[in-house]
């Protein structure tokens, strides 16, 4: 029987109980013998919005798009993470996949569900299952992982990613548009040699790119920049050279607890700003 029939036979039932109710109400009113007046509480009256909604959404979701059914489907197998037949299936979300062909051939093809042959369950794009795992699988990607290719993996896995970070287990960087995971490689870290920091902290860079150039090309690379055709460029056309203006004040560098130090590791290279500080 049709979901359409169903609910024309639901409302004629209860035209029915309306009608053997209200032949109840009359027939009440006519007086009644002593004896037969009973002092007991009436009954609640019947409700039947209940089932009518039940059945209303039901039509209203094998009504929908296909699109619709699969996302129903999918964000139950994402939210309990359990394996399903297209009868409980139909039994939870109502999604009906023996009498919509459409909706159950296009679930077999969904990346996001893993069908064996008689129950459907959710696919995350890694198969982690706990915060052991996780680990070694971000280990694997030396280059970085994004957090959004984890987020489905089991239901806290972002909070494993944060206690694997608390720990240094991991390195749990942020760019511009999302959270990037690195293994943290205790074998990269080494010891520098003080004579090479040294080395490294007293070599001037020249303040004309022309100068960069020129060193670059001695060493046998090649410089990104051109700055003899830039110029060349700017006079053909008249265009002005930009030069610093040294009339403005320049400003005082200070360090306070909003500055973001990004080279904490090098605390020599801000020397010179905390004696400005100290001395204001």
């Amino acid at each position: 029987m049709s979901l359409k029939e169903q609910l024309d036979n639901f409302k004629k039932q209860q035209v029915k109980c309306q009608s053997t109710l209200s032949n109840i109400a009359s027939s009440s009113r006519k007086p009644m013998p002593a004896a037969a007046i009973s002092h007991n509480k009436p009954s609640a009256p019947v409700k039947f919005s209940s089932d009518t909604e039940r059945l209303q959404l039901i039509n209203n979701v094998r009504k929908s798009p296909v699109g619709a059914q699969i996302k129903r489907v999918i964000t139950l197998l994402f939210e309990t993470r359990q394996a399903f037949t297209r009868e409980q299936i139909n039994e939870k979300c109502y999604v009906d996949m023996h009498a919509n062909k459409a909706v159950f051939e296009s679930m077999m093809k969904n990346p996001k569900a893993h069908y064996d042959g008689r129950r459907f369950s959710y696919k995350a794009e890694h198969n982690v299952n706990d915060k052991r795992e996780l680990l070694s699988l971000i280990n694997t990607y030396p280059d970085g992982i994004a957090a959004s290719h984890l987020k489905d993996a089991y239901p806290n896995v972002m909070e494993d990613l944060q206690a694997l970070k608390a720990s240094e287990d991991i390195w749990l960087l942020s760019n511009s548009q999302e959270d990037i995971a690195y293994p943290n490689d205790f074998k990269c870290e080494i010891t520098v040699d003080d004579d090479f920091k040294a080395l490294f902290r007293e070599t001037e860079v020249p303040s004309d790119m022309l100068e960069v150039e020129k060193e670059l090309k001695k060493h046998g690379l090649k410089p990104v920049t051109d700055t003899v055709a830039r110029r060349a460029a700017e006079q053909k056309y008249g265009i002005g050279i930009s030069k610093p203006k040294h009339d403005k004040k320049k400003r005082k560098q200070e360090i306070t607890k909003r500055t973001k130090l990004t080279n904490a590791h090098l605390p020599e290279l801000f020397q010179s700003l905390n004696a400005s500080t100290s001395l204001n």
